[in-house]
This record gives C-alpha cells, structure tokens and sequence, in this order.
C-alpha cells in the first residue's frame, strides 16, 4: 500500500485504483503491455500509467479522462474482491481508535476474510507494528496473502490458515489488541486472552445479533476483562448545498427597517445564497454490533 513502500510514480507490479468518478473506480495490476478497458476507452499500462505520478490524469483511447491513485485502506475497501462480508469505514474508524492503535502495535485479527480492516489496521501499526491474523478457509487464507505481497507489507503481517477457536493465534503474550469476527467469539476469548501482553491491551468483538454479544460478554467477564461496552454505528449522511433566496422587496416608497430587517449583500445580487441541509430520506441501517473489553494487567 502507499503509505509503506509505493513510490511517487507508478511502477510495473504496483496495485492502482484507477478512479473514474465517486461511485466508479477500478483496482487494477500494472503490468507491461497490460491494458484496461474504461467507459472512456482504453489505458495501455506501458505508455498511460507506468512512470506516471500517482494523482495524475490519465488520458483514455476515446478522449476521456481518469485519475490514477494509490491504493489507500479507503480505496482498497470500496473497490477489493469480496469473498466474505466486509467492514466499511465507517466501524473501521471506530476500531482502530477504540483499539489505542498506534505504530508499532502488536494486533491479533481473526478471521481475515477479504482483508478490508486489514489493510486499515495495517496503516495503522506501520512501520514497526506487526498483524497476525487467522482465517480458517484455505482459499481465501492464499488469496489474502497474495493481496498482502501485491500490495507490499507482506512483512508487517503474518497470515494463519486455522481455526482461532480451537487453535488460536499462534501467538502468546505479544498482543496490544486483539480483534474478533467469526460467528462464535466467545470460543476464542481464552486464546485472545493467552495471546494479549501481560499488562494488558484492548480487544474488540464485532457480532451482527445481539445474542452472540451477551455469550461473548459473559466469556469476557469469566476471563477478568473489565469495561466491557457494547455499540454499533449508524451512518446518517447529509446533503448540504448551496441554494439561491430572492432579496425581500421593500417596494418604491418603503425603507427597510434596520432593527427588523437583514442589511442586502453590498454587491447588487438578484438572490441572497445560504447552505441548507437536507436529511436523508433513507440510512445505512445495522450493521454489526462493536463489544469492546480491557485485558487486565497480570
């Protein structure tokens, strides 16, 4: 990812999102004499991308234009290959925050699935921080740490293929923080807490029902965790936008009253602009309900 080793320009073997607007974007390997079909036509990789600055425009066969990109946690999330149901940004951030991740961490994950808080948590812990993570599928365990390679901090994170329930983490006693996403969590938080440091360190559970919370609650209470809250976050986004309002009137023989009445723009504007909001008419509802606890220092 660009925040460990991409340089300014693209490179052969590099990872680009190619970005064609808001909601249209494209991760895609550079590769010599590669090529890339747009709705603007096609980006040969040999002359339109490599050697170019990241963040440049990118002229297409058809005369359109393209934003070539590094490919930031953001970009990656909205644009990887799902092979599981993945974290957004919007529970990522918290996460990351609620978890005190810094550089340098030590983070146990489980299960990676299409890696998408990976990535996240990654940027997070660079350069010196360290990511074990453990998913039980074989596939998508080979497919995520291609993804690690391609995208160059494969040595930052360390990638299991077993089940964390009965296996754990193949870690003890190095972890800050450890992270939870499989169907039963309360299975795993003996070996979450085997893998957490002895002064302990932060650990976070995310369940979509609210029964696999109370059993993973009370796993964590049986094993000392303390502060334990549990809370999911709604995204509400607002349209804010500049709207024009006609100027008030006064008719030929009526002053205006400066104690009642605004003072007109100095300039001669047929309309007064504001920003105005307006809610949404639909949200983002549930996704997942975040448990977070506190290991107790040993």
């Amino acid at each position: 990812m660009s925040f460990v080793e991409y340089s300014e320009t693209v490179q052969e073997g590099d990872v680009a999102i190619v970005y064609l607007g808001h909601e249209s974007m494209m991760a895609v390997k550079v590769q010599k004499n590669g090529q890339t079909q747009t709705r603007y036509g096609a980006i040969r990789h040999s002359s339109d991308l490599i050697g170019k600055r990241y963040g440049s425009k990118v002229t297409c066969s058809k005369g359109g234009w393209v934003l070539v990109l590094h490919p930031t946690p953001e970009l990656w999330t909205v644009n990887l290959p799902h092979r599981t149901q993945i974290l957004y940004t919007t529970d990522i951030a918290t996460i990351t925050m609620m978890l005190e991740l810094k550089p340098g961490a030590v983070v146990c994950e489980s299960g990676t699935g299409s890696g998408s808080l990976s990535h996240a948590i990654l940027r997070t812990i660079a350069p010196t921080g360290h990511l074990h993570t453990v998913e039980f599928h074989k596939q998508r365990a080979l497919e995520v740490e291609q993804e690690f390679r391609e995208h160059r901090v494969a040595h930052l994170v360390s990638v299991r293929n077993q089940d964390v329930c009965l296996d754990g983490f193949g870690v003890a006693g190095v972890a800050d923080a450890v992270f939870l996403d499989i169907p039963n969590p309360w299975e795993a938080v003996g070996h979450a807490h085997s893998a957490m440091k002895r002064h302990g360190g932060r650990l976070c559970s995310f369940s979509p029902c609210i029964e696999q919370v109370q059993r993973t609650c009370e796993a964590l209470a049986a094993r000392g965790f303390h502060d334990l809250s549990t809370l999911e976050v709604l995204l509400r986004v607002h349209d804010v936008r500049t709207v024009g309002l006609p100027l008030p009137d006064f008719g030929p023989d009526r002053t205006p009253d400066p104690a009642q009445t605004p003072a007109p723009p100095p300039a001669p504007h047929a309309s007064l602009s504001i920003k105005t909001t307006t809610p949404p008419r639909s949200m983002a509802g549930h996704t997942g309900y975040l448990t977070f606890a506190t290991k107790p220092r040993t």
